[in-house]
């Protein structure tokens, strides 16, 4: 087997310089485009945490695979079953795992990481302290998760949250600033051999109960901040996995070297503007709580402008009023296309008659309306630094928001302050995606029930509406596939009335690959999981383990 050094973006001569590193299988990825790595190994935290924490240093339960139907891939766990009531799951853990350190990973592990999620608020991310009354040892292989209501969906949350070990963190005194200097993990790579702002090196678990599987040593991340460099290194050969937007792929990375740059863009993330509808100012959070107001600027959003020229045609665009997407068109309610349809349509006339007979005007004639109390509209939208094809989305987004009468501005943070905003209420608008599922309910759930507003990015339109999470918790309490299709419609009537994110269109999901130094890459002829490197994909841990060197 030829042992393969990638060469670096910024930094190749200290990395080609480091003997440990020389004799190792290194695939450089780019999981994520930052201006700076912060080392930051705390798998709960939401912003600064390095993005190959979870799932590569620390692995979940068991994966769900959305290309499969949501088949479960078991990693720490072995097998789960639901008690007949649905009240209860029973998770059997698999035997021999250790941590990188050489304990014996056990249901003490499992326990104590639940225990602390769900007595620490800032960091249960997933809802647990909602959803779990208990949790319950059986014995060293066997926990008992109880529900505090019967739900077919418990599964899908309770596998999000990382397992840490408890003989690291019973004596962490605050696990919401811990930064985790010295993981402990049960992953395939916990090993951090190189790390500097602008790049770091994580390798192989000597401890991994997979290793057979594992054919790489490594994963380099060299910081890159936007699209743009991240085209530039692709299109040089530097990068081996990756998800970003190129523009105009074909002809920018693809033909720079035809046999090796290849690329797979299968369906994703709804992507959706989040009006916050506890906005700190005054006119903004008065129209933002108007479904006149959220209708018209639905109706001034030009979709296939986003899709076709901020996003080169790659995303597929979304004109269900509820946000449902075409993936799950199976699932549609037509009365709700019917009666809400035309909200979502591009209509600049229809926008600026909704306002106005809503009561928006312009007062001081600056060209931009007031409030129908007479507050000033001033809305800033935010979008992460870089990515290119989202600030062109929220740019035409301004463009009809000012055409339509509505005094709107791009704002461009950092990826982790933008997140941070998110999740604080610290924003008036925001561009924002919410991953799929098997079913509609994920995006549905993790979006907009009251359990989850103020928890994660995906929560941070501030929506409380007890009759929407009513319905979604139905859902999860029968297996009838005709009372599921019932209850959806009416969940789609909802928020097709109520429209409290407007949405745009569906990300592809961003993957690009290079087969010079490795091969075993997912694609449309071997579409075994998703393939995204990005660190919400808990499925890239079954692409790591299918890489190869190339011999």
């Amino acid at each position: 087997m030829k042992k393969t050094v990638i060469a670096g973006l910024m930094t190749s001569a200290s990395l080609m310089a480091t003997p440990v590193m020389a004799e190792k299988s290194v695939v450089t990825a780019l999981p994520e485009q930052v201006t700076v790595w912060v080392e930051n190994y705390n798998p709960f935290n939401q912003t600064t945490v390095l993005p190959t924490v979870e799932h590569f240093m620390y692995e979940p339960l068991l994966i769900f695979n959305r290309m499969d139907g949501g088949k479960p891939v078991f990693r720490l766990a072995s097998d789960f079953s639901y008690a007949d009531d649905l009240k209860s799951i029973d998770v059997t853990l698999r035997d021999g795992v250790e941590w990188s350190d050489g304990e014996v990973f056990d249901a003490d592990d499992v326990l104590a990481t639940f225990a602390m999620v769900m007595k620490t608020p800032a960091i249960d991310n997933q809802g647990m302290a909602k959803v779990l009354a208990s949790v319950e040892k059986i014995d060293a292989q066997n926990v008992r998760f109880h529900l505090n209501t019967a739900s077919n969906q418990a599964m899908f949350q309770i596998v999000r949250v990382p397992i840490v070990a408890e003989h690291i963190w019973s004596s962490v005194d605050d696990p919401v600033t811990f930064t985790n200097p010295n993981p402990v993990g049960t992953g395939a790579l916990t090993t951090v051999e190189r790390f500097t702002p602008q790049e770091y090196v994580q390798c192989r678990n000597e401890n991994y109960w997979d290793a057979a599987s594992l054919k790489v040593d490594c994963l380099r991340m060299p910081q890159i901040a936007n699209n743009d460099q991240a085209l530039a290194a692709a299109a040089n050969g530097e990068l081996d996995w990756m998800g970003s937007f190129l523009p105009d792929i074909e002809n920018t990375y693809v033909s720079k070297d035809p046999e090796n740059h290849k690329y797979w863009l299968p369906g994703g993330s709804l992507v959706a503007f989040y009006l916050n509808l506890e906005s700190k100012d005054a006119g903004n959070k008065e129209a933002f709580n108007d479904v006149n107001f959220r209708r018209a600027v639905s109706m001034a959003f030009d979709r296939e402008a986003m899709v076709e020229i901020a996003g080169y045609g790659y995303p597929t665009i979304n004109q269900y009023p509820s946000g449902l997407g075409a993936s799950f068109h199976a699932w549609n309610d037509e009365a709700t296309e019917d009666k809400f349809g035309g909200y979502t349509q591009y209509n600049m006339d229809a926008a600026k008659a909704q306002l106005a007979d809503a009561g928006f005007k312009d007062i001081d004639g600056d060209g931009f309306i007031e409030t129908p109390g007479g507050q000033p509209i001033s809305i800033d939208i935010i979008v992460p630094n870089g990515w290119t094809d989202w600030v062109n989305s929220v740019q035409i987004a301004v463009e009809g928001m000012n055409a339509a009468g509505i005094k709107a501005n791009v704002a461009t943070p950092e990826a982790a302050v933008w997140t941070d905003k998110l999740i604080n209420a610290d924003y008036d608008v925001a561009i924002n995606a919410i991953s799929v599922g098997a079913t509609p309910y994920n995006q549905f759930e993790r979006g907009l029930h009251e359990r989850n507003q103020g928890k994660t990015r995906f929560g941070a339109a501030r929506y409380y509406n007890e009759a929407l999470s009513e319905k979604l918790d139905a859902f999860t309490q029968t297996v009838d596939a005709e009372k599921q299709q019932m209850i959806m419609g009416e969940v789609q009537q909802i928020l097709g009335e109520e429209m409290p994110i407007l949405p745009v269109f569906n990300n592809p999901i961003w993957y690009q690959y290079n087969t010079k130094r490795f091969t075993g890459f997912f694609n449309a002829d071997n579409p075994v999981a998703s393939p995204a490197v990005h660190k919400t994909n808990p499925a890239r841990v079954l692409h790591l383990l299918s890489l190869r060197p190339v011999e």
